[in-house]
C-alpha cells in the first residue's frame, strides 16, 4: 500500500474564478495564467485542505483601510476599463475581483474565529500590499493582508504581525501602520529596486516608532541569505511583539527563476522560509498571495507553502 499524506493542521484555501476576470492585458506579468498554474500544482493537495468561498465585502469593509476617494478611483478605473498607472490597469471586472480578494482574508479571519480552520492560504488577485490608504499602486488595488488585519482586530485579535517575503517593499502595508503599535510589519525584500522604499532605518513613527522591521537584501542574495533573515531576526521581533495571529504577504518573486527582480532563493528555500515562519508560534496564520511571475516556478512555491502550512505527513 502506497504512503499517504495526512494533515495535522486544518487549512482553508481560499480562491474564486472571479480572479481571472481581473484582466490585465495579453502582455502584464501580474495575469490570470498565474493563478492557473496555482490551481493545476496544487490539485493533488486539495482533499486535504477546507477549500472556502471568498466573501464580496461591504464599502465599509474596505475603508476599514482606504478613504471613499480611493474606493472611488478604483470603482471608475474598473467601470471605464482604463488604467490607474502604467502598472495598475483596471478591465470590467476587476473593481469586483478586488473587493472578493480583500473577501478572501476576511472569510480566512470567519474560518479561524469559528474553529473551522487554523490557518488559511487566499489564492488572490489582484494583489495587495503595494496600496496605501490613498493610493492604489504596484498592480495593488486594495490592500487585503491590511484589511485583514483591521478586520481580525475587529474580531479580537488585538495583536497582529505582518510579514512580508515578496521581493518587493510592501510600502503600503507600511505605511498604514507606520504610526501603530497593534500591528508589527516584518519585510525582506531586494534593495534598490521598486518602490523605493524599505530602508533598515525605516522602523516606524510615534506611538509605531520600532514595530516596523525591514531587511533589504543585497541584488544576487540567495538562501543562505534570506534564511538568517527568518532563523535569527524574526525570533526577536516575535518574541518582543508577542502576536495573537499571523499575517503572511507571500511574495514568490524573490525566486530564482523570477523575470521581474534579482534574488537567487531557490524552491527548497522558500519552503524552509515558511517553515521558520510557521515555527515561531501555533497561532492562527493566513497567508495572501503577492508577487511570482514566473508561472512554472509559482505554482511549485505555492504548493511547497501549502505543504508545510498543512505539516502533512506520510502513513502507511
Amino acid at each position: 500500500m502506497k504512503n499517504q499524506k495526512v494533515s495535522n493542521k486544518r487549512v482553508g484555501y481560499l480562491y474564486d474564478p472571479i480572479y481571472l476576470k481581473h484582466d490585465t492585458g495579453p502582455h502584464h506579468p501580474e495575469s490570470s495564467a498565474r493563478l492557473r498554474a496555482i490551481e493545476k500544482a496544487v490539485a493533488p493537495l486539495k482533499r486535504l485542505l477546507i477549500s472556502l468561498p471568498p466573501l464580496a465585502v461591504s464599502e465599509s469593509i474596505l475603508r476599514l483601510v482606504h478613504t471613499p476617494e480611493h474606493i472611488q478611483k478604483v470603482r471608475r478605473a474598473s467601470a471605464a476599463e482604463v488604467a490607474i498607472d502604467p502598472d495598475t490597469v483596471c478591465s470590467q471586472e476587476s473593481y469586483h475581483a478586488a473587493v472578493e480578494a480583500v473577501g478572501a482574508g476576511v472569510a480566512a479571519i470567519d474560518g479561524i474565529k469559528s474553529g473551522t480552520i487554523e490557518r488559511a492560504f487566499c489564492a488572490v488577485r489582484p494583489p495587495g500590499h503595494h496600496a496605501t490608504p490613498t493610493v492604489p499602486m504596484g498592480f495593488c488595488l486594495f490592500n487585503n493582508i491590511a484589511i485583514t488585519a483591521r478586520y481580525a482586530q475587529s474580531q479580537g485579535y488585538h495583536r497582529v504581525m505582518i510579514i512580508d517575503f515578496d521581493v518587493h517593499h510592501g510600502n503600503g502595508t507600511q505605511d498604514t501602520f507606520w504610526e501603530d503599535k497593534t500591528v508589527f510589519y516584518f519585510g525582506s525584500h531586494q534593495a534598490f529596486i521598486f518602490p523605493g522604499s524599505g530602508a533598515q532605518s525605516e522602523i516606524g513613527a510615534g506611538r509605531g516608532r520600532g514595530y516596523t522591521a525591514n531587511h533589504p537584501m543585497m541584488p544576487d542574495s540567495g538562501d543562505r541569505e534570506v534564511l538568517e533573515i527568518y532563523r535569527e531576526e524574526l525570533p526577536r521581533s516575535f518574541a518582543f511583539f508577542k502576536p495573537d495571529i499571523l499575517l503572511v504577504s507571500a511574495g514568490y518573486d524573490l525566486h530564482e527563476s523570477d523575470p521581474l527582480a534579482s534574488l537567487h532563493v531557490t524552491t527548497e528555500g522558500i519552503r524552509k522560509i515558511v517553515r521558520a515562519i510557521l515555527d515561531q508560534a501555533d497561532i492562527p496564520s493566513v497567508f495572501f498571495l503577492e508577487g511570482g511571475y514566473d508561472i512554472h516556478a509559482l505554482g511549485k512555491n505555492v504548493k511547497v507553502t501549502l505543504e508545510e502550512m498543512l505539516e502533512a505527513g506520510s502513513v502507511l
